[in-house]
C-alpha cells in the first residue's frame, strides 16, 4: 500500500473502491428528485444532497452488496433509497431543531421556509418507497419500512428525554439506536438481503451497522463540545437546544449539588 493511500481516510478509500456504483447512485438520486409540477422540490433537495455529504449510508449498502458478491442493478436503487430517507430526516430535523447550518451551509428551512422543508421531506420519503418497491423484494421493503418507523420513534423519544435530567445512558442509547443507528443497520442489512445471503450473514451485517451507527452518534455528540465549525455544524447547538447527549449525561451523573444546580 502506498503512503498516499494509507494517508486517506477510510470512507474516502471506500468511496474510491465504489466510485462507479456511487456515480450510478448520484445519477439516480438526481433523476428521482425531479418533479414535473413542483420545481421547489429539486431546488430544496439539491441544496442538501449536493452539499458535499459523504454518502456514508448509501456506501454501506453498496459495500455490503458487493462484499456479498451481488452483481445485479438493485443495490443502486437501495443506496439511493437510503440516501433519500436520510435526507428526508435531515430536512425534518432542521425544522424541529430550528437549525440554521447543515454541512457548513445554511439549512433549507432558513433559505426557504419550514413548510417547504417538511413537505419536500415527505416527498423524499414517498420517493424512497417507490425505489424500494422496484427491487421486488418484500423483505427489503419490510426492513426499510421498519427502519423509517424506528427513526421517527427515536426522534419522538428524544423530545421527552432530551430535557429530562433523569435521562439515563440506557435511554440515550435507545434514542441513538432509533434516530441514527437504525438507518446504518438497515443500510447494511438490505445489502446482504439483495445479495441473497443467509440469515447469519444478514444478521452480522445488521450488527455491524448498528454498532457503527451508535459510534457515529457518540462522536457527533462529542464534537458538539470539542469540535470546530469544520464539522459543518454550529458547535454548542446540542447545549443550546437542551439536548441531554452522552457527555452531559455523564457530567450530571458525576455532579455535586452545586454542579447539578447549574445543569438544572
Amino acid at each position: 500500500m502506498s503512503l498516499d493511500i494509507a494517508a486517506t481516510k477510510p470512507h474516502e478509500r471506500l468511496a474510491a473502491a465504489l466510485s462507479d456504483d456511487l456515480t450510478a447512485v448520484n445519477d439516480m438520486i438526481r433523476a428521482r428528485m425531479a418533479s414535473e409540477h413542483a420545481p421547489r422540490i429539486p431546488e430544496v433537495t439539491a441544496h442538501l444532497v449536493e452539499a458535499g455529504g459523504k454518502r456514508l449510508r448509501p456506501m454501506l449498502t453498496l459495500a455490503a452488496a458487493r462484499m456479498c458478491g451481488y452483481d445485479g442493478p438493485y443495490h443502486v436503487h437501495l443506496a439511493a433509497t437510503v440516501e433519500f430517507i436520510h435526507t428526508a430526516t435531515l430536512l425534518h430535523d432542521d425544522v424541529v431543531d430550528e437549525s440554521n447550518q447543515r454541512r457548513g451551509r445554511p439549512t433549507a428551512n432558513l433559505l426557504w421556509d419550514n413548510t417547504s422543508s417538511v413537505l419536500v421531506g415527505d416527498y423524499l420519503f414517498a420517493r424512497s418507497f417507490q425505489l424500494m418497491v422496484e427491487t421486488g423484494s418484500m423483505r427489503v421493503l419490510d426492513i426499510l419500512a421498519n427502519a423509517s418507523a424506528t427513526i421517527a420513534e427515536g426522534e419522538v423519544l428524544q423530545l421527552t428525554a432530551a430535557a429530562d435530567l433523569a435521562t439515563t445512558e440506557e435511554i440515550y442509547f435507545k434514542v441513538v439506536r432509533g434516530k441514527t443507528a437504525a438507518l446504518f443497520s438497515a443500510a447494511m442489512e438490505v445489502g446482504g438481503v439483495i445479495a441473497d445471503q443467509d440469515d447469519a450473514t444478514v444478521k452480522a451485517l445488521f450488527d455491524y451497522g448498528d454498532t457503527l451507527g451508535i459510534a457515529f452518534q457518540i462522536v457527533d455528540d462529542l464534537l458538539d463540545y470539542g469540535g470546530t465549525t469544520a464539522t459543518g455544524k454550529n458547535v454548542g447547538d446540542d447545549f443550546r437546544e437542551r439536548k441531554l447527549t452522552l457527555p452531559v449525561i455523564r457530567a450530571i451523573a458525576a455532579a455535586d449539588d452545586v454542579e447539578r444546580d447549574f445543569w438544572t
